[in-house]
């Protein structure tokens, strides 16, 4: 096997792989095609925490019950507009798909529509999500945060107080999609934790000990007491990451009437989801000019490396997802090893690398 081709698989093997063990755990079969899929794609899109990384916990998650198997949210508020539910820790991949799914066809006669959600459990890579929007024309704002993990001190601070806070937006155009998944924090838990794994140091500065010293080393983020994530922006322009930390706690949390406050001990999330149709604003021929016009104004821009050219949000992870569709899907190699252990355990095979079959 070479470097090239080594553990490089068909994704739709994973896909099955993963809905294999999903289902016999317990999950639902609709939830573990879902929630089989969402992470996958999020591999092929390249955020290889959120992906089959995954999976080794959420078995773990529905065997003990933290994750419901079976069942459906809660309405605890339906406006027409405006729904929330409560997600009963069913898997988030599924809840967030439902949320779409209600969204989409009530769009139709309204020009936006929001659902939270209160207590879904994990849901996984926001990035795969905005593509289902943005395919319809329509545009995608998702954003999670996880009431009980508090691994980011507020600028100007040292304890840690929220999470990363992800937001996720979908933005269509005549060409490709602008998509983004941007944390509010210098970066995510699971990144400082696949670091922390295989041996690297983080990208920057992004962790404050509790001696208000930075650091760039993930081991810092397993002592005791951790260090804890910097917002966006750093020592220097934090503030900003931190106001757009406190929007998402407001607009996840805050909305959907559970969070912080409740103290809940379980895995979960927050969530926020709105699509707009440009349709009912300026109207959609208008904003697909306006959207595809400044994409190519930014692509156009002169690069600062000549080998670079600017990239807008979204292009490499669609590029890389599609030549990995063609080519075969290069797994992250802290992941392999972990898959194998739960094969064993349930007694589902994993597929062999394509160059191995």
């Amino acid at each position: 096997m070479t470097a090239d081709t080594q553990n490089k698989f068909d994704a739709q093997r994973l896909i099955n792989f993963a809905f294999g063990l999903l289902h016999k755990v317990g999950l639902e079969k609709e939830m573990a095609q879902i929630t089989a899929k969402t992470l996958v794609e999020s591999d092929l899109m390249g955020y290889t925490t959120h992906g089959l990384n995954l999976l080794p916990d959420y078995l773990k998650e529905i065997e003990k019950g933290d994750m419901l198997n079976t069942g459906v949210p809660e309405v605890i508020n339906d406006a027409g507009t405006a729904v929330t539910w409560d997600g009963r820790y069913l898997p988030g991949p599924w809840l967030v798909h439902r949320a779409m799914d209600l969204a989409f066809e009530r769009i139709k006669d309204h020009p936006v529509v929001t659902v939270t959600i209160g207590r879904s459990h994990h849901i996984g890579c926001l990035a795969t999500y905005p593509e289902y929007a943005t395919k319809k024309g329509l545009m995608l704002l998702l954003a999670c945060s996880d009431p009980r993990n508090g691994t980011v001190a507020p600028f100007g601070g040292i304890d840690p107080v929220y999470s990363p806070n992800p937001l996720a937006v979908g933005i269509p155009t005549k060409k490709d999609p602008v998509i983004f998944d941007s944390s509010m924090s210098s970066t995510a838990n699971g990144v400082i934790f696949q670091k922390h794994k295989s041996g690297e140091k983080l990208g920057g500065p992004w962790l404050i000990n509790r001696d208000g010293t930075v650091s760039d080393d993930p081991a810092d983020f397993m002592k005791e007491p951790p260090a804890n994530l910097l917002p966006v922006g750093g020592t220097d322009l934090g503030f900003k990451g931190f106001a757009m930390g406190i929007l998402i706690e407001a607009l996840t949390s805050g909305l959907a009437g559970h969070g912080r406050k409740d103290r809940d001990d379980r895995w979960g999330s927050s969530v926020f989801l709105q699509v707009i149709n440009p349709e009912a604003f300026g109207g959609t021929a208008r904003f697909m000019d306006e959207t595809s016009y400044f994409s190519e104004q930014c692509l156009s821009s002169t690069p600062l490396d000549a080998e670079k050219p600017v990239r807008m949000p979204g292009q490499r992870a669609l590029q890389l997802r599609d030549e990995q569709l063609k080519n075969g899907l290069r797994l992250h190699p802290t992941i392999v090893p972990a898959l194998e252990v739960v094969a064993e355990k349930y007694g589902v095979r994993l597929p062999f690398p394509d160059s191995a079959q």
